[in-house]
């Protein structure tokens, strides 16, 4: 028998019963439809986060803290902390009150020109950027309703997803920002084109407590985005702009508390190898401070999704593996129905290779099938539950496909499933390859 007569032969069979068969390709439909959905979400979700990385800043940028002069971690520590007086201490919340409050604070050495200096010496570091914290009370346009607005930072070279416009220039002397997709209603603009070239207020608060305003001009709006440390959404500044509100904000500060930094931002060559990259920290730990990547800020979270998803992925695996006992009792039925058969088909000379292919092919159609079924279901129900969120819980989250898919996942799926399958149908395969011929003609 030729390789195609075996598997038509193989696929005609299949129906023989048609209940049972059924039966078989809904129970390895559950598996295949889960694991379409599970790995759709975790690629909509990384693939999200990887398309917003330079929403957080260039790939080529470290972000580094000052180890504090007790050498302890800059990371949230319990209990009393001595106090030093170079040293900024950030909380969980604002206003934190009752027992417990304060726990977990982190404290961040502040950072001075000779210690921008030293940054600037290490091999390997092309820039240094102090990040100069400005905190903004309020945005306003005309004379309209103001609200509380975050400041990003904005390293060079970063970018944004927009909605309309473009990104601030840092390039440019004009006081210019980007600002948040959710403020364009509020502040009264008809739609994010039309807040585009407008001038909005902002204003800031100095150490005397007097406040300060400053009009800049809206370039663009940014798509809101998944946020590494979540809070109030933040406007985009460019260079100009950040200059001006902290000279505002630094106005009474005494000269020797001035320019003084918590965090800057280390640019290095853009074809440095990872293993480079972590020679370069090497050299920034042996120096006194502490630094991370934007991929090293966004592990623990990718690492979370990915872990939810393999745990789902084990659930869908189980069904499949429940499924594949329906395989083995399909075809042992089968072998046991088509015993004459068999033996008829040996005794004309086909090997036992061919009557075990002809069973496996049998098993691995049924897998196909489910599989098939599984997967075209998963993604038409992924896909309408991704746009009903889209449009409506996750709105906020604009450009986020929460369940996405891709041809190499999708096809390994269907490769996996099958691969279960034709292992679920060895057992009933080698027993129709064994049988003896004489007896199987003789079975009633």
């Amino acid at each position: 028998m030729r390789a195609v007569d075996l598997l038509t032969t193989a696929i005609g069979s299949t129906f023989r019963s048609k209940t049972r068969t059924t039966l078989t390709i809904l129970a390895i439909f559950v598996g295949a439809f889960t694991l379409t959905i599970t790995n759709g979400l975790g690629t909509g979700v990384n693939r999200y986060i990887d398309d917003t990385v330079a929403g957080f800043g260039a790939s080529d940028v470290l972000s580094v803290t000052k180890t504090p002069a007790d050498g302890i971690s800059t990371g949230p520590r319990s209990g009393p902390r001595p106090y030093e007086p170079d040293t900024a201490t950030t909380s969980g919340g604002r206003g934190a009150a009752g027992p417990g409050a304060g726990r977990g604070s982190a404290a961040v050495a502040v950072m001075t020109q000779s210690d921008l200096d030293a940054l600037s010496a290490i091999d390997g570091v092309e820039r240094v950027e102090p990040v100069r914290p400005v905190s903004v009370d309020y945005v306003q346009f005309g004379d309209g309703a103001k609200y509380v607005i975050g400041t990003g930072s904005r390293a060079t070279g970063q970018t944004a997803t927009m909605a309309a416009g473009a990104p601030p220039d840092d390039a440019s002397g004009e006081l210019e920002l980007a600002l948040p997709s959710e403020f364009v209603a509020p502040l009264g603009f008809a739609d994010a084109q039309d807040a585009v070239g407008r001038n909005v207020t902002l204003a800031v608060t100095d150490a005397t407590r007097q406040q300060h305003t400053v009009t800049a001009v809206v370039t663009g709006v940014s798509e809101s985005a998944f946020t590494l440390g979540g809070g109030a959404a933040g406007m985009l500044p460019n260079e100009a702009l950040v200059s001006a509100l902290y000279s505002a904000q630094q106005t009474g500060v005494q000269p020797d508390q001035q320019n003084r930094y918590t965090q800057a931002q280390v640019r290095f060559s853009s074809s440095l190898t990872p293993t480079e990259v972590a020679a370069l920290q090497s050299r920034l730990s042996d120096a006194g401070f502490e630094s991370t990547t934007i991929a090293q800020q966004l592990g623990t979270f990718k690492s979370v999704i990915d872990g939810i998803v393999l745990v789902l992925d084990a659930f869908a695996v189980l069904a499949l593996l429940a499924a594949s006992f329906g395989i083995v009792n399909t075809l042992y039925m089968s072998v046991q129905e088509r015993t004459r058969e068999i033996g008829l088909m040996k005794a004309m000379g086909m090997g036992s290779g061919r009557v075990f292919a002809l069973f496996s092919i049998e098993a691995v159609f049924i897998g196909f099938l489910g599989s098939a079924i599984g997967v075209l279901g998963g993604m038409g129900v992924g896909s309408a539950v991704s746009r009903m969120l889209g449009r409506t819980v996750l709105s906020d989250l604009q450009g986020l496909q929460l369940v996405a898919f891709d041809g190499v996942s999708i096809a390994g799926v269907i490769v996996l499933v099958m691969a279960i399958a034709f292992l679920a149908g060895t057992l009933p395969a080698a027993r129709a390859a064994r049988q003896d011929p004489v007896e199987s003609l003789r079975y009633e």
